[in-house]
C-alpha cells in the first residue's frame, strides 16, 4: 500500500498543477510565477546552507546580473534571448569564482558578512552603472520570451515554463546531493576536520557550490527580467538576498524538495497578510519567528513528524 502511495500522490500533484492555470486568477497565477523563480533562485541558497553549512546573503547580486544581462543584450544590443541567458550565467559564474575563492575561506559570521557585502556592493554598482542598468530608471521594454516562435507573453504560458525549469534544477540538485559531491558538503558540514583527513578538497567543493548558487541565481533574474518586461534597482536588494536565505530556513535547509515549500511560503503568506495594512509586515515577522521556534527543522521537517505521528497512531 505504501508503495502505490507516493506514486499517487505525486500523479495528484501533477495533475493538479496542470489544472491551476485552469481553475484558478491571474493574480494568483502570477504569485505562483514567481513562487517558480523564488524555488530557483533558493536552491542555490538552500545547498549551500543546508549541504555545506554557508550561510549566503549575496544571492540578489546574481539575481541582478541575470536581469541586467538579458535585459541589456535584448533592448539596446538586440540579440536573441538565449544570449542574455547564457551572458548572465557566465558572468555570475566568473564573479562566484573569483571572489569566492578568496571570500570562502573565510567561516562563521565572518564569511556571512562578506557575502552581506557582496549583496551591498553589487546594488551599488547596479544604481550608479547608469549607463548599463538604467540606474533609478531601469530598463524598460524587455521582451517576453520565445522559443521556436512560441511567445510566452501571459502568466498561464510563464507558468508552464517556468516551474518545468524548477523541478528540472530540483532533479540535479537532488541528484547533485545524493552522489558522493553530496557525501563531501555533509562531511564538511558536520565535522570538517575529519573531511579533511579523508581527502575532501573543502575548499574547491564550496567554490564549485557557490558557483553553481550563483548560475542558478542568475537563471532566475534572467527569467524575471523577461516576465515583468521592466526591471530596477529595488528589485536586486539586499532584502531581496534575505528572501532568498529565508527560503531553505523556512523550509528546512537539508530538505531540497523542500525549497519549494519554503518558496511558495515567502510569496504568498506575505500577499495574504498585504490586505490587513501597514501591520501585514510585523505579522510576516511574526509567522517567521513561530516557524523557526516551533519547527526547527522547517516546514518539511514538521510535516515528516506530523506524518509518523499519524503512522504510529494508526498502527
Amino acid at each position: 500500500m505504501d508503495n502505490l502511495r507516493r506514486p499517487l500522490l505525486l500523479l495528484l500533484l501533477a495533475l493538479a498543477w496542470a489544472l491551476a492555470p485552469l481553475l484558478l486568477s491571474r493574480h494568483l497565477i502570477d504569485l505562483f510565477v514567481f513562487a517558480g523563480l523564488f524555488t530557483i533562485g533558493g536552491l542555490g541558497v538552500g545547498l549551500l546552507l543546508g549541504q555545506c553549512g554557508i550561510v549566503n546573503l549575496a544571492q540578489a547580486l546574481f539575481y541582478g546580473i541575470g536581469a541586467y544581462s538579458s535585459a541589456y543584450l535584448t533592448v539596446q544590443l538586440g540579440l536573441p534571448t538565449l544570449a542574455g541567458f547564457l551572458a548572465g550565467m557566465v558572468a555570475s559564474a566568473l564573479i562566484a569564482l573569483a571572489v569566492g575563492w578568496p571570500v570562502l575561506r573565510l567561516t562563521g559570521f565572518f564569511l556571512a558578512l562578506a557575502t552581506l557585502a557582496l549583496s551591498l556592493i553589487g546594488n551599488v554598482l547596479f544604481f550608479e552603472w547608469d549607463w548599463l542598468t538604467g540606474g533609478t530608471l531601469g530598463i524598460g521594454g524587455i521582451p517576453k520570451l520565445s522559443i521556436v516562435g512560441f511567445a510566452f507573453d501571459t502568466p498561464e504560458r510563464v507558468y508552464y515554463l517556468v516551474w518545468p525549469i524548477a523541478i528540472l534544477v530540483l532533479l540535479l540538485a537532488d541528484n547533485l546531493v545524493r552522489g558522493r559531491p553530496g557525501l563531501g558538503m555533509r562531511a564538511m558540514r558536520d565535522a570538517a576536520p575529519a573531511a579533511e583527513v579523508l581527502g575532501v578538497d573543502m575548499h574547491r567543493l564550496k567554490t564549485a557550490m557557490f558557483v553553481i548558487c550563483a548560475m542558478l541565481g542568475s537563471l532566475a533574474g534572467s527569467l524575471f527580467a523577461h516576465y515583468v518586461s521592466y526591471i530596477s534597482v529595488q528589485s536586486f536588494t539586499v532584502e531581496r538576498s534575505i528572501a532568498f536565505l529565508l527560503i531553505p530556513v523556512v523550509a528546512g535547509s537539508t530538505s531540497v524538495w523542500g525549497i519549494i515549500a519554503g518558496a511558495l511560503f515567502v510569496t504568498f503568506i506575505p500577499e495574504l497578510l498585504s490586505g490587513l495594512g501597514d501591520i501585514h509586515q510585523v505579522l510576516f515577522g511574526l509567522a517567521l519567528v513561530l516557524v523557526v521556534t516551533l519547527l526547527p527543522d522547517g516546514l518539511i521537517g514538521g510535516a515528516d513528524r506530523l506524518a509518523q505521528l499519524v503512522k504510529r497512531r494508526m498502527a
